[in-house]
């Protein structure tokens, strides 16, 4: 078997992990497995998470959980109404994440512990690699950069009477946190992300 369909194969069963745990997964025209586009496709260029022409689709990274590139692929974006929203997040989760709203700070659990992926535990898309994590002092997770910059969205957030720019999954839509200019290099920003908007699976090998 060769690598292109090991990885159709790995991807294929990621989704439906994710469709039979619960949820609707809409996509016009009906359900599609993501389907990884040939390597090279995009011409180096950073894409931004837009649906697909058919409509429902969105573009992402796909990573392996031990960290590996798959390349870029199709997935179906997760839409869900309010009930199945609550019934797959937890009362914190659906508060950051459906509601916008942030946890205290210093009450989640996802402090650097080591080599691995954070992903989204909505719908499961590869968000941050801890190599790019750092202590910022603030409480919350912060990185300096997405694991790839078409997984997540931003958009500017005027709240409070504050100006930030919030960040969420471009998977899902669900927010995560903000991105701010104070953060270290080599991209000098800070994504200040939620613990409870971020699932941390550590790297075995």
């Amino acid at each position: 078997m060769s690598r292109t369909q090991d990885i159709v194969k790995l991807e294929r069963r990621r989704f439906l992990r994710a469709a039979l745990t619960g949820g609707a997964v809409a996509a016009i025209g009906g359900f599609a497995f993501p389907t990884l586009m040939k390597r090279g496709s995009l011409g180096g260029t950073a894409m931004a998470a837009t649906p697909a022409a058919a409509g429902g689709e969105v573009l992402l990274m796909c990573f392996a959980d031990d960290g590996h590139k798959l390349g870029p692929c199709h997935v179906p974006k997760l839409v869900l109404n309010d009930a199945q929203w609550h019934e797959r997040l937890s009362d914190d989760q659906y508060y950051v994440m459906r509601r916008a709203g942030t946890e205290r700070a210093f009450s989640g659990p996802h402090e650097k512990t080591g080599a691995g992926l954070y992903r989204c535990p909505a719908c499961d898309t590869a968000l941050f690699d801890a190599a790019t994590q750092f202590d910022s002092g603030t409480g919350w997770p912060s990185f300096w950069q997405p694991i790839a910059k078409q997984n997540v969205t931003e958009k500017r957030d005027t709240a409070f009477g504050m100006e930030r720019i919030a960040v969420s999954c471009a998977g899902c839509d669900s927010h995560l946190g903000h991105v701010f200019d104070d953060g270290p290099a080599p991209t000098g920003l800070r994504y200040c992300m939620n613990s409870v908007a971020m699932r941390f699976v550590p790297r075995t090998s």
